[in-house]
């Protein structure tokens, strides 16, 4: 099912009424999600991702805007009309029902020509069970199973039904790391079966590039860019989204462009063409970095920490708003030419890798585009 919005726009009134102050939540968002493919609404808290996702439901109604599931306009039809499947972020199963019951319950509150008969329903749950492989835990209580079990209930509740659209709100955040990581793949595994249209709310961008297709990048209620995770990841607008995707995160520095080579400090570290001479903001995904003794980038070096297949050069720099520099080496660095090989008094030589980096305009903050190329 293919979801259109158009012109989407949340506005709450704000607390002190009688300043007349409003909350815009989610402010002009136009958007079409392809039929079968899986969304992540991403964001820092507050971002207006999760009232999105409401409003997508049902739950809360539109200041302005449509929305379309198909060519339906159901920006009016109550939730329970509107074929979607909801999983909250606290599961909301009955405690006092078994598994089954929790996913039967749904398909009991069919009515008319939609009810289903006894078989019919049971049938429906075994399916919707051996989809998230809980077939086995069908008579236990939610108190009897752990958080990520409980999860797989709650996302069975709501795929029972078939549902058009399914809506996932940040459903991995009560869950240990690496329960974390074994759901979200059975989440990517059950929606690429049943081919589902799915919208997930995450603020873990980790989580959010792992498994859409596409994501949107949320901040107070604006959308700041859409697309597939590596593509946004590789070339984001401004330096917001190239801050808020990555981990570890990207190193901004205070740079100046001079003639036709970037600065950073007192090291011309890049040859850059069509851009005229000014102040900009310099971003360096950890990765960017390669270890030189004849390097043009100096940092001052902290430790280097050891993370199994990586090494993180840990490292500091005037023109850096980050407290340290972070720069990820691959291990076989250690047989080449080796970290010490690359430090002398004290200081880290890199030679920066041209499309890992990205200017940002120091007013906007939005992105610079420039060729850029080693010296």
């Amino acid at each position: 099912m293919k979801v259109v919005l158009e012109n989407l726009t949340k506005i709450f009134p704000g607390r002190d009424r009688k300043k007349g102050e409003k909350v815009v939540a989610v402010s002009h968002f136009n958007f079409e999600i392809p039929d079968g493919k899986l969304i992540g609404l991403l964001g820092p808290s507050g971002c207006g991702k999760s009232t999105t996702l409401n409003l997508i439901s049902g739950l809360v109604k539109p200041t302005e805007g449509r929305i379309f599931f198909g060519e339906d306009d159901v920006t009016e039809l109550p939730p329970e009309n509107r074929g979607i499947g909801l999983v909250f972020q606290n599961y909301a199963l009955y405690p006092h029902l078994t598994v089954r019951q929790n996913i039967l319950f749904p398909l009991q509150n069919l009515k008319g020509k939609d009810k289903l008969s006894k078989e019919e329903m049971d049938r429906k749950v075994m399916e919707a069970a051996k989809l998230v492989q809980i077939d086995e835990l069908m008579e236990r209580r939610p108190r009897e199973l752990s958080g990520g079990q409980q999860q797989r209930v709650a996302i069975a509740r709501a795929m029972v039904k078939m549902p058009k659209v399914l809506l996932l709100d940040e459903p991995l955040s009560n869950l240990d790391a690496r329960l974390r990581l074994k759901t979200r793949e059975e989440i990517r595994r059950i929606q690429q079966e049943t081919k589902i249209t799915t919208i997930f709310v995450t603020h873990d961008q980790e989580e959010a590039m792992s498994i859409s297709d596409m994501i949107v990048v949320m901040k107070e209620g604006v959308v700041h860019q859409i697309g597939r995770p590596q593509e946004v990841y590789d070339s984001p607008v401004n330096l917001f989204v190239a801050k808020f995707l990555g981990t570890p995160p990207i190193n901004v520095f205070q740079g100046t462009i001079r003639g036709d080579r970037l600065y950073i400090g007192g090291d011309a570290v890049l040859s850059v063409d069509g851009v005229c001479d000014k102040e900009v903001y310099v971003g360096v995904r950890p990765e960017g970095f390669v270890l030189q003794k004849e390097g043009a980038f100096g940092c001052h070096l902290n430790r280097v920490e050891v993370m199994g297949r990586d090494i993180s050069v840990v490292s500091a720099h005037k023109e850096c708003f980050n407290e340290t520099v972070r720069s990820i080496i691959g291990t076989e660095t250690r047989s080449d030419i080796g970290i010490d090989h690359a430090v002398q008094d004290g200081i880290v030589r890199f030679s920066l890798i041209p499309h890992k980096v990205f200017l940002f305009d120091r007013e906007t903050e939005e992105r610079i585009e420039a060729e850029v190329r080693s010296l």
